[in-house]
């Protein structure tokens, strides 16, 4: 009987932290089924008067939201894969292929986490522009590849790869596997949490992009969620908040499904990675 009361205080306890973190995504869910008067009334009502379901079928009416979220869809998928593909090969190279100057090269390469997105976005801008990319969703795959995000997913999973036993190599150069082999049949099979942990963080991370759309886009068709979300404002640029709540709440869906199914897999992801150095 003392656990189980210990347990109902542990868990109203969680409750009572909680609050603070789920009363934004409630108040979001509120706002988007009221009107714009509602919103801005004065005292706030967090349960709408009549829900305004509407709100959901304007945010389509009102720009090409369908096609914008199929923009962040596809380049987020785009970019995740891009990151896999890259990530995995390079942290398995800085963990197993030990050659002249990898260490140097490694944190030389962590050190581009000390820069800020926004100090190389000018450089960025006329770099694509000079590509004849600027306004095309290529910038929006490229730079986050071989930017930060694809510097943070190398090191988890070189971070991962460095904690498999060598023993299992060992074995597999005895049985005639190549160095590819190594990686294709043994190593990228066992190393499942990194790598879904990198592309959870990797689609987050891109869905949720908002200074390179709003630098490198100026039409309407090819705006992502995020780029969207702000174009929700009348004639003199004042927020239309119903329609801003309304078209949030669809844009979070994606990032709650993807944290509901993968969520074990960040944690085991984030405890491998600081096994070994």
């Amino acid at each position: 009987m003392r656990l189980s009361l210990k347990k109902i205080c542990w868990y109203l306890a969680l409750i009572g932290l909680s609050i603070p973190f789920v009363f934004p995504f409630i108040w979001m869910l509120s706002g988007s089924l009221k009107t714009q008067s509602e919103i801005t009334a004065f005292p706030p009502k967090l349960i709408p008067e009549s829900p305004a379901w509407e709100n959901y079928v304007e945010i389509f009416s009102y720009q090409p939201f369908a096609q914008q979220y199929f923009n962040s869809l596809y380049i987020a998928a785009a970019v995740t894969m891009l990151i896999l593909a890259v990530a995995s090969m390079a942290g398995y190279a800085f963990a197993r292929l030990k050659f002249r100057g990898s260490n140097f090269i490694f944190v030389f390469l962590l050190m581009g986490l000390m820069m800020p997105e926004e100090v190389t976005i000018i450089p960025n801008f006329y770099w694509m522009k000079h590509l004849g990319l600027v306004n095309t969703h290529w910038p929006l795959i490229l730079l986050p590849v071989f930017g930060s995000q694809g510097i943070i997913a190398t090191f988890l999973m070189r971070q991962f790869f460095a904690a498999l036993p060598v023993e299992l190599e060992e074995a597999a150069k005895l049985d005639g596997l190549s160095r590819f082999g190594i990686f294709w049949r043994i190593a990228l099979p066992l190393s499942k949490p990194a790598l879904a942990a990198v592309a959870i963080i990797s689609f987050l991370h891109s869905w949720n992009l908002l200074l390179e759309p709003l630098v490198f886009l100026s039409d309407l068709d090819k705006f992502t969620v995020p780029l969207a979300l702000t174009n929700f404002s009348d004639a003199y640029g004042l927020p239309l908040w119903h329609l801003q709540l309304a078209a949030t709440s669809l844009s979070v869906i994606p990032v709650l499904l993807v944290y509901i199914i993968a969520q074990r897999q960040i944690v085991e992801s984030f405890a491998m990675s600081g096994v070994k150095g």
